[in-house]
């Protein structure tokens, strides 16, 4: 069985991701008098960093700034003792009854009693290879990082869900002109029509729909796009646009989970009510495993859930915790 006293690099509670999500998981664990890991990942922070004004999480009337939003939280967690650790893991084993061993791709190794799974999802790309070419030379996945480096140019913004449209919104307060490439129809989008509504009265943004991106021109920057109509079949140069924003959803970060715990076709954490996983003492929160909400709040929410779920576990197999932390 788990147990506590077992070495310096044994932790009671770890939770993997440094998100929303993660980050409540970590007040609630450390609250509890656990000794909590928050492995935040290598760059740290989750998808919340890259997002410019967040007005829809509580407590903030004038709206706060992702990062922000983010590192107060961590000041918060750490504030009741919790421990971080910018770095990724590569694998997982062991049982809640023999205790979890996690290992970085550095080779370090530590012990866990239980494991909170919060590493979110990351951007998908279209697939091209001049896109993947010309990443970080003027192709980007986040207006709120590199918007700035296209002041005064024109851009286009790939998605019809609300993160195109937040992405292409932020983008005119640097860009001449933002052009949204949707590959459906305007009745096909995804976005919210509050979402849809900011966008189309922004005076610098054109709507192109039924259009896909070909190819991504240029040699060591961006120096256009060739595009096809997906219903005519029509192509053209785009030779004005000189930055490439993709918004076109994202992916679970499961991959080094495979064979450890149950997991859906497209790679999310299958849970029950709650947020127990397949294996005991495995629990996960946030878009990892909600592809359906994906909102900070319930994102932190739900690593509240996780939390309270681990310190429960812990504390019915003999775990001294502090019962009026949660």
């Amino acid at each position: 069985m788990y147990n506590n006293k077992m070495q310096e690099s044994t932790y009671d509670i770890v939770i993997i991701g440094g998100g929303p999500s993660g980050l409540t998981a970590a007040i609630y664990a450390s609250r509890a008098m656990l000794k909590t890991l928050v492995i935040a990942g290598n760059p740290p922070g989750g998808q919340l960093v890259m997002t410019s004004d967040v007005e829809n999480f509580p407590g903030f009337p004038d709206g706060i700034m992702g990062p922000d939003l983010i590192e107060n939280m961590r000041k918060q967690s750490e504030r009741f003792g919790t421990l971080f650790k910018d770095d990724n893991v590569s694998s997982i084993r062991g049982t809640f009854e023999e205790g979890f061993g996690l290992e970085f791709g550095s080779g370090e190794k530590i012990n866990a009693g239980t494991i909170v799974l919060a590493t979110g999802a990351s951007a998908k790309w279209i697939g091209l290879e001049s896109e993947s070419k010309l990443k970080g030379r003027g192709v980007s996945a986040c207006a709120t990082c590199d918007g700035f480096f296209f002041k005064d140019r024109v851009v286009a913004v790939v998605g019809g869900g609300d993160a195109a449209m937040e992405e292409s919104t932020f983008l005119t307060k640097f860009a001449s002109k933002v052009y949204v490439l949707v590959r459906g129809s305007q009745e096909q989008m995804r976005a919210s029509k509050i979402m849809q509504k900011r966008a189309t009265d922004n005076p610098k943004i054109e709507f192109v729909f039924n259009t896909e991106v070909k190819e991504v021109l240029g040699a060591s920057n961006v120096e256009g796009l060739r595009v096809f109509n997906n219903k005519t079949g029509e192509e053209k140069v785009m030779d004005d646009v000189k930055g490439l924003f993709v918004a076109i959803g994202h992916e679970p970060n499961t991959s080094f989970l495979k064979g450890f715990i149950d997991m859906d076709a497209k790679g999310y954490i299958v849970v029950n009510s709650n947020t127990k996983t397949s294996k005991e003492g495995v629990f996960a929160a946030g878009d990892v495993a909600d592809h359906h909400y994906r909102q900070a709040i319930t994102a932190s929410g739900i690593g509240c859930m996780a939390a309270l779920d681990a310190v429960r576990l812990l504390a019915d197999r003999g775990v001294q915790v502090k019962s009026d932390a949660y």
